[in-house]
């Protein structure tokens, strides 16, 4: 439940530091945060608040496009700038320090391209609840110099969310998304092919109909995370749900009965931290 009152003053607060910041890129990828924090950047600095997305492969073309429409419905400056991170074999290798290597050569760019334009700060949309996750992309953002508003002033997924709709922004409600590289075990390595057949099941999945899911890549097997309340379509659609996943070149399809939950890759690295009293987000 979201205390309006500390979340309306969470607003002000992120507004007066992005005005203290002056001008600002934001790493941008039409989710709920990026998309929030866009929003309010936009209003603080006009056009000194400028989006940036990455383009790769590594990122759903449904999910390029949505961050396009973002941009324009805020009406904010977008745009794109080509990241190479499947050629550091660091990154390819898929250790679970992929992210960082992933965020460093994103972050790089970013970087790069404030500076030629004079742009004093490159921010992103971590939030609060993001300390609670491995999340070794943030150890890159701080070795850049990239700064997370949302979190400087404490605001959590549920707060943003609450905020986006009081805003109207589409995104308010829009499911978790992830990389597509977030759908393979550690260790498996990445490549484009993979990718675009992880990108093809889950483009087929929802196109029947689902929501908030995960398409795991196990090789010939592709194991589907659904939230649980969507069990029912799974079965009920369970023979087309076959025909797309084996469209995409996977032997076998399998419903996972646990069900969609975020950041499963992570859920045997989370325990150990837990169990060594470590914060998630910060550990190497």
């Amino acid at each position: 439940m979201v205390e309006t009152a500390a979340a309306e003053r969470k607003e002000k607060e992120l507004t007066a530091l992005l005005e203290t910041m002056g001008s600002v890129l934001i790493s941008f990828s039409g989710g709920v945060d990026s998309s929030y924090l866009l929003k309010i950047a936009h209003g603080a600095l006009a056009p000194n608040a400028v989006a940036a997305t990455g383009l790769s492969a590594t990122y759903a073309a449904e999910e390029m496009d949505e961050a396009k429409i973002v941009a324009s419905e805020i009406g904010a400056e977008h745009v794109l700038v080509n990241t190479a991170e499947l050629t550091d074999q660091r990154y390819a290798d898929n250790t679970h320090q992929r992210c960082f290597f992933c965020k460093s050569e994103l972050y790089s760019r970013l970087t790069d391209l404030a500076q030629s334009r004079g742009i004093r700060f490159v921010i992103d949309g971590s939030n609060s609840d993001d300390l609670d996750d491995f999340r070794p992309g943030m150890r890159a953002a701080r070795d850049l110099g990239v700064r997370s508003p949302l979190q400087e002033v404490g605001l959590s997924k549920s707060e943003i969310r609450f905020l986006s709709e009081r805003l109207g922004l589409r995104t308010w409600d829009k499911p978790a998304m992830a990389c597509l590289s977030s759908r393979f075990e550690y260790g498996d390595p990445i490549t484009v092919e993979k990718l675009r057949q992880v990108a093809a099941a889950e483009t087929a999945v929802r196109k029947l109909g689902f929501r908030g899911f995960r398409v795991r890549h196990h090789h010939e097997i592709a194991r589907l995370e659904v939230p649980r309340e969507q069990f029912g379509l799974a079965i009920e659609r369970a023979d087309e749900l076959v025909e797309a996943l084996r469209t995409a070149g996977y032997r076998h399809g399998v419903l996972d009965l646990a069900g969609y939950r975020s950041g499963s890759t992570n859920e045997v690295l989370n325990a150990r931290l837990k169990s060594r009293g470590l914060r998630r987000s910060s550990a190497l």
